[in-house]
């Protein structure tokens, strides 16, 4: 599954373009439970066309906007609109129902 690195300087204007389901995973250094994720998704086979990974520690603008308090944060962005947080345990199973869920709301804007 591809992955990709997104900063406050391109974020925006990849998610705009990218079609398909982008799962936008914040994480952070200090975080085991972001080491874990990292390691992890990638293997997890997530009904996702990506994986987009945002350093927190380094991308504040992008966590003020999207509201990030804990960390790792997950949002669904499919073709370019916002389908709004993530809110599961790190496992498969229920992951996939929270994309599921997401993917049902309507959708906004990118924050």
């Amino acid at each position: 599954m591809p992955s990709l690195e997104l900063t406050d300087l391109d974020a925006d204007h990849r998610l705009l373009q990218m079609t398909g389901d982008s799962l936008l995973i914040f994480t952070g250094e200090g975080c085991s439970a972001c080491r874990w994720a990292r390691a992890r998704f990638p293997l997890m086979g997530l009904p996702v066309d990506r994986l987009c990974w945002v350093d927190a520690g380094r991308n504040g603008g992008l966590v003020e906007r999207y509201e990030v308090v804990q960390l790792p944060a997950l949002f669904l962005v499919r073709d370019g609109e916002f389908h709004g947080r993530l809110l599961a345990p790190l496992r498969a199973a229920a992951l996939v129902d929270a994309l599921r869920d997401a993917a049902s709301r309507v959708p906004e804007e990118l924050p």
